[in-house]
């Protein structure tokens, strides 16, 4: 899901449904949305989607969402964005070891980019998800590198920053892989820095933590510990960060 529901002319709904989501609040940002139309069925889909993502939690309701959502979808792009959003649910299952499902992950993105045309707002998104495929799952950064770089013109292109600061991260984390240590500190930087600007709350610990582990001391452990901060007052959100953000034991080896 893309948006950032801040811009101006926004409608009070929508602005009420970014903020909670911003703040790791997507089973009420959702309830909000009447399921009566394809588009609003199709964001509170994607909201559910993005709470498993990000919690490891929620999958029934997101399924249920989901076969909603595509159910009412009547045009090409909006069948389109619904294979996509299923695409994103598969893909979440098989990261967190759920099931896997990176076939049915695969074959929804690519039922997607047979709907979705060349140059719809809607295919950012999508390249931004198959590169995800291809970095996490495929275990191929070449075509990771691709398909977020096709994402990141889209959303440029599109004016989409949230989607800007998703493709700035994974394009610095691949480049800190690599050892290019100013690239991927200027991409982090720059995912931060739109995070912080949009006010998405639930993001800022991620790209915080990223942004740590391109720099040195004593800046690294600054950026740690802010990290740690929100992710704390967010309750444990994104549940994968604690991994990251966990200080390693006293006299423990590290890599």
């Amino acid at each position: 899901m893309s948006g950032n529901g801040t811009t101006a002319g926004d409608d009070p709904l929508q602005t009420a449904v970014w903020r909670l989501r911003s703040r790791a609040c997507w089973a009420d940002a959702a309830a909000l949305l009447p399921a009566d139309t394809p588009a609003t069925t199709l964001q509170r889909a994607a909201l559910l989607v993005e709470r498993c993502l990000y919690t490891e939690r929620g999958w029934e309701e997101a399924e249920d969402a989901l076969r909603t959502a595509e159910a009412q979808a009547h045009t090409d792009e909006e069948r389109g964005a619904a294979a996509c959003e299923r695409g994103q649910l598969a893909y979440a299952a098989t990261l967190h070891g759920v099931r896997d499902r990176a076939d049915e992950a695969r074959a929804a993105l690519g039922r997607a980019a047979a709907l979705i045309p060349p140059g719809a707002a809607g295919r950012a998104l999508l390249d931004f998800r198959r590169g995800l495929l291809a970095e996490n799952l495929a275990r191929s950064p070449q075509a990771a590198r691709a398909a977020y770089r096709r994402a990141h013109a889209g959303a440029t292109a599109h004016a989409d920053p949230l989607l800007l600061s998703f493709t700035w991260r994974h394009l610095a984390g691949l480049a800190l892989r690599e050892g290019e240590l100013a690239e991927a500190r200027h991409g982090f930087a720059e995912s931060l820095r739109i995070r912080e600007e949009l006010g998405y709350l639930v993001g800022t610990a991620p790209a915080l933590a990223s942004l740590a582990d391109a720099e040195s001391e004593p800046e690294a452990s600054r950026l740690r510990e802010e990290a740690r901060r929100l992710f704390r007052l967010l309750g444990g959100v994104p549940t994968w960060l604690a991994r990251q953000l966990t200080p390693p034991a006293p006299g423990a080896a590290t890599a």
